[in-house]
């Protein structure tokens, strides 16, 4: 049972009963986690003052620049992950390929494999914006004790034992859900330790927020114009408060304790999407609907799409349940007008 000013040590050893696989591993896997987000938070936090802000120089995997801090926080995360022995493969965004973790054991015995973007939103970081940290973990489907496969990684969101994010704003959160329920632990940076700051978190089942980058407007499919001009009609409790910072994890930590629907759908220049299906749209949707929400790509559930590669993409539409299906709904009449 949630109870609030527990430290999210205590949380972990209290509910630790209700993991389907109670070994005490995927315990220490996000006790793993919550170590690499406080190294993390520090380097954000004094961004300002030392030469860490800007671009690396280098590309990602998604031919995008890679800012320092989303170098920074890739190698915090692997570092941590792999010299605490407690995984056997980690995927990120920022890899072209998954790390198996060998930790000296040619016979890795662990059984998770996590999935993560590193730093989600970097790109706010130079205007002082909030940022976060996007994780999943799925149990291998491969032998324990044999290498992982890509097999592992490209896993149904259905299959997903545990999802989060960390968000670096005014204060610093860890949310996460293990399939039940969802949690928030706020850091005190006093003593460096999460409370539990905000149990059994849901989406308010109507909101009255919309997150998207209007700026894309005229290349949005008709469904998703039609949407927005939906939200934007003076009816009942409309016009909706347009809300987007740029940052997944700002947008989706508001609206899920405001009520509101976030959207990236496809555009002419990314008629895929943009959104990771693996990094960011899986563990986002796992929460959702932890939380009472929905997740969609407009069409179909998020958690039952199949992964057919490790940097695959999808439209994503996610966020109070009603305000979701009302954008499907749209969008399906726009396709299917009969």
């Amino acid at each position: 049972m949630a109870i609030r000013n527990q430290t999210l040590g205590e949380f972990i050893i209290e509910n630790q009963s209700e993991f389907k696989y109670s070994s005490g591993e995927l315990s220490r896997l996000i006790n793993s986690i919550r170590l690499a987000a406080k190294v993390v938070n520090h380097e954000v936090n004094k961004a300002g003052l030392v030469d860490i802000l800007g671009a690396a120089g280098d590309m990602n995997v998604q031919g995008e620049d890679q800012q320092k801090l989303d170098v920074f926080a890739n190698e915090a995360f692997i570092k941590t992950l792999t010299n605490r022995e407690i995984v056997c493969g980690i995927a990120s965004e920022e890899e072209d390929d998954f790390i198996a973790i060998k930790d000296g054991n040619p016979n890795n015995q662990h059984k998770y494999v996590v999935l993560i973007d590193p730093l989600d939103g970097s790109s706010n970081i130079d205007v002082n914006v909030s940022v976060g940290t996007i994780f999943s973990i799925y149990r291998r489907v491969t032998p324990v004790g044999t290498p992982v496969t890509q097999e592992d990684f490209l896993q149904a969101g259905n299959k997903q034992v545990a999802a989060g994010y960390i968000i670096y704003g005014t204060s610093t959160m860890i949310v996460y859900s293990t399939g039940h329920g969802v949690n928030g632990f706020t850091l005190n940076p006093a003593i460096g330790t999460y409370y539990l700051s905000h149990p059994n978190m849901q989406f308010p089942k109507e909101g009255n927020i919309y997150s998207v980058n209007e700026g894309n407007y005229v290349h949005f499919p008709q469904g998703v114009k039609d949407y927005i001009k939906y939200c934007q009609m003076e009816e009942g409790d409309r016009p909706y408060t347009s809300r987007y910072i740029g940052s997944l994890v700002s947008d989706f930590h508001r609206n899920m304790i405001k009520g509101g629907i976030y959207m990236y759908p496809s555009t002419a220049k990314n008629p895929d999407g943009k959104l990771r299906l693996l990094y960011e749209c899986n563990p986002m949707a796992f929460l959702a609907e932890q939380a009472g929400g929905k997740a969609s790509d407009g069409f179909r559930r998020i958690l039952d799409i199949e992964p057919t590669e490790l940097h695959q993409r999808v439209p994503f539409f996610c966020g109070s349940t009603s305000m979701v299906e009302k954008a499907e709904y749209c969008m399906k009449k726009a396709a299917d007008p009969q």
